[in-house]
């Protein structure tokens, strides 16, 4: 077994994700101080989505035309920080949502490529990645439980402060992250790409991983709202978010094992019937904190479970050479338009029709994705026959 460079990759997956600790549950409170509505906080948050859909599709393809993926995640990363500096000095939302999009735009370039750099580095130990990834979800939990208590006492004001500094920890981490040789097959088809996307079943997975994602909507850009609107503290608020992401981490702990003992379809099914579940109790009883524990660590199926089975179906669904652009798409579709829409969506019902329909629009999307599911999702008969 080769040695590779588990602190440096490890350490970058715990301060990106940690980023995202911060932004995901407490972004919203930020705009709220600035006395927002609820329409405009959707489209706010919907700026950090829409980059995401061209993110990493174009950055993916200059990455294959140069071989240059660490470089290319050093200087994102910095152009990154440089960008978000200037949201000190926005107060209307025009400027804000310019910096949101702004800084987005180059911090969504980065994951995809350094997922690329860390499973070239791990080469035949690529069972190895769960153990490197993990330390995002840790990243995520001290980010959102400190930054919980930390804002009940400084104030949301000093949100962007944490968050700056975390961005100058993602850059100094990728300076420290050694090169990987890459594959020698790296490059990848179009038309080979095209022909395994345009198969019903690929395409229904698509549109599967899009509903996902707009279901997500609600939840990504108002839970901490309506928590804070029912009389949960900002620490309250960061001890359920990372409850949701500790049940993450254990069903990736044992997700290789569920695959090989249910499979991709079955898991996927039952997670998608959870999602349904879990966006209809927190619409309906989020002021009872029981049901928000049980809510929360439904976040094991709903975020965990179907990423790992997405992950998984774009390696069978694609051949080796058109991971690179099914594993972008997957991005793009799902967290990047999917996310988008939810957060709109969202946004515009908020204020109009109230939380609890908003949450039944969210979980009626899912339940349309349990219908694409159950009717399309069969693995077994779709190979990655092109090269």
């Amino acid at each position: 077994m080769k040695n590779f460079p588990f602190v440096q990759l490890s350490g970058f997956y715990f301060f990106y994700f940690a980023l995202l600790g911060a932004l995901v549950p407490y972004w919203a409170l930020y705009l709220q101080s600035f006395g927002f509505e609820a329409q405009t906080i959707g489209l706010l948050m919907a700026c950090l989505h829409v980059t995401r859909i061209i993110a990493p599709n174009l950055w993916g393809w200059i990455a294959d035309k140069t071989g240059q993926r660490l470089r290319i995640v050093r200087v994102g990363a910095f152009i990154t920080c440089c960008i978000f500096a200037a949201i000190f000095w926005q107060k209307d939302a025009l400027g804000i949502g310019l910096v949101i999009l702004g800084f987005s735009f180059f911090w969504n370039a980065v994951l995809p490529q350094f997922e690329v750099i860390t499973l070239t580095h791990l080469g035949a130990d690529s069972d190895r990645y769960s153990r490197i990834r993990l330390w995002g979800s840790i990243g995520f939990i001290v980010a959102v439980l400190a930054l919980g208590w930390l804002l009940d006492w400084v104030g949301v004001q000093w949100l962007p402060v944490v968050m700056l500094g975390i961005m100058i920890m993602i850059w100094l981490n990728a300076l420290i992250v050694p090169n990987a040789a890459p594959k020698q097959n790296e490059r990848s088809s179009g038309e080979g790409f095209l022909r395994l996307l345009l198969r019903p079943q690929v395409i229904a997975f698509f549109v599967i991983c899009f509903l996902v994602q707009f279901s997500h909507g609600a939840y990504y850009t108002f839970y901490s709202v309506l928590m804070e609107s029912v009389g949960f503290s900002r620490g309250e608020i960061g001890i359920l978010w990372a409850i949701g992401v500790i049940a993450e981490v254990v069903i990736f702990i044992y997700m290789h094992r569920l695959i090989q003992r249910y499979g991709l379809r079955l898991i996927m099914i039952v997670s998608l019937v959870l999602c349904v579940l879990r966006w209809l109790v927190i619409g309906v009883w989020p002021d009872v904190l029981p049901v928000m524990l049980v809510a929360q660590t439904l976040h094991a199926a709903t975020f965990g479970a179907l990423h790992a089975v997405g992950i998984a179906l774009v390696h069978h669904y694609f051949s080796e050479n058109t991971h690179g652009q099914g594993q972008a798409l997957f991005s793009s579709l799902g967290f990047g338009a999917g996310g988008a829409a939810g957060a709109v969506v969202s946004g515009l019902m908020w204020e109009s029709t109230g939380s609890v329909a908003t949450f039944v629009v969210s979980s009626a999307a899912a339940m349309i994705a349990v219908v694409l599911a159950f009717v399309w999702i069969r693995p077994e008969k779709v190979q990655q026959n092109a090269q």
